[in-house]
Parts: structure tokens; C-alpha cells; sequence
């Protein structure tokens, strides 16, 4: 199997992504436009077999000093191939990400590949979070 990683936002297959993402537990029903609009705001990368998307996640960022990383995926058929870890290490490598002193995510379920990379829990008390209703971003306009 050789996979290919890459960070070309043309080579980003919104099908796949929003199929895939929609469904997740952690942007049920997400609009298409507004994913779209994510994806274009944000340092993307993906994994491919041959032309067929098998995985992507994604960096908001500001490129100096913080970084939240989302939207991280491997479909099933490709799971545990070590994919979601290439596509972490080539972010963490980044160039343009090196100073970053900030890393954040959010997970339910993949606590111990994060942990892999440095990830640690985080004191609840120092983070606050604003939160929309999940109709509100699914519906707005």
C-alpha cells in the first residue's frame, strides 16, 4: 500500500470529507458550504490511495503561536495502518507551524494517539468554551 500525504487544498475531496464528517460525533449534519468555508480557512491535510481520499484533518491556525487541530480522520477500511500518525507527524512538522507554542484539540475516543505526539489533558478550569446549539451552525445561513 503506498499512501500518499499532502497538504494541496486542490487535492482535498469535499465528497469524501463531507460524507464522511456529517456523520461524525463531532459535527453531525454539517453543512457542506460550511465545511467548505472551514477547509478554506485553515492548513489541510489529507491522505490518499492512488486518487481516492482515505483521510484528512485540519489545522486552525494562526502560524505563530497557536494551533487547534480538527476534523482528524481515516475511514474505516484504512484504520489502524498508522495514516492518522503520518498525517499528524507531517502537521506537527510543518514548516510554517514551528513556533507554535499551542497545540489543542478536542477528542471522545482517541485519547492514546494523541497522547503519542505530546498531547496531554488539559486543567478544566483555565478553558471555557462558547458553544452554538448544533441546529444553529447546521442551519444558518
Amino acid at each position: 500500500m503506498s499512501i500518499e500525504i499532502s497538504f494541496l487544498p486542490e487535492r482535498m475531496q469535499i465528497d469524501v470529507i463531507h460524507g464522511f464528517l456529517r456523520e461524525s460525533y463531532w459535527s453531525p449534519g454539517i453543512r457542506r458550504e460550511v465545511l467548505e468555508r472551514a477547509i478554506a480557512n485553515s492548513l489541510v491535510v489529507g491522505a490518499f490511495d492512488g486518487g481516492k481520499q482515505i483521510g484528512f484533518a485540519r489545522v486552525v491556525t494562526d502560524y505563530a503561536s497557536f494551533a487547534w487541530l480538527c476534523d482528524v480522520f481515516v475511514i474505516p477500511a484504512y484504520e489502524r495502518k498508522g495514516i492518522a500518525k503520518r498525517m499528524l507527524r507531517a502537521l506537527l512538522d510543518h514548516q510554517r507551524l514551528q513556533t507554535v507554542r499551542r497545540w489543542c484539540l478536542a477528542t471522545k475516543d482517541a485519547h492514546r494517539l494523541y497522547e503519542q505526539f505530546g498531547f496531554e489533558p488539559v486543567d478544566a478550569k483555565r478553558w471555557m468554551e462558547k458553544r452554538l446549539p448544533v441546529t444553529a451552525w447546521q442551519e444558518a445561513h
